[in-house]
């Protein structure tokens, strides 16, 4: 009879706390997130807003997500996820949301871009909305790298 040994556990990287958050990967994403999603959104508050049901969501994803996001990394650098489990779900989960709902943000926004070409004062909205555009995409890129990335840990 063969005996039965005890049972490996798997040894689960722990979630990070304090500054330990800006070297580990994926939640050193989580402050270019926020960074580049302010942008997104001071950006677009400063043109006309010349079609608001389409920059409106793109403000509401950008000023949400940024909170959100600010909440989050707060919480690990405070270390109030105690190393659970749940808390790498909760992560995932939201990043994988975000990036889908800041995809189309961005998409709406280089609409808006389009469409702030030849409208009036359009060099200057132009040039505000194609910003907006660029940072749109690249917050949405940062979210699905850190949505992607907790899964290679």
């Amino acid at each position: 009879m063969a005996s039965v040994g005890p049972s490996t556990a798997s040894t689960q990287p722990a979630l990070p706390s304090g500054p330990a958050v800006f070297k580990t990967i994926p939640y050193a994403f989580i402050l270019p997130e926020i960074v580049c999603g302010t942008w997104v959104w001071i950006l677009v508050a400063a043109t006309s807003v010349s079609l608001p049901l389409l920059q409106g969501w793109v403000m509401y994803v950008s000023l949400t997500s940024c909170l959100i996001s600010l909440l989050l990394l707060l919480s690990y650098l405070l270390g109030f996820h105690r190393n659970s489990e749940n808390w790498k779900v909760l992560d995932s989960l939201y990043h994988g949301a975000t990036a889908i709902l800041y995809m189309s943000a961005a998409v709406l926004q280089a609409n808006a871009t389009i469409n702030s070409e030849f409208g009036p004062n359009s060099p200057l909205y132009y040039q505000l909305n194609s910003a907006a555009s660029f940072f749109a995409f690249l917050t949405a890129f940062l979210y699905i790298l850190h949505a992607f990335s907790i899964y290679y840990q």
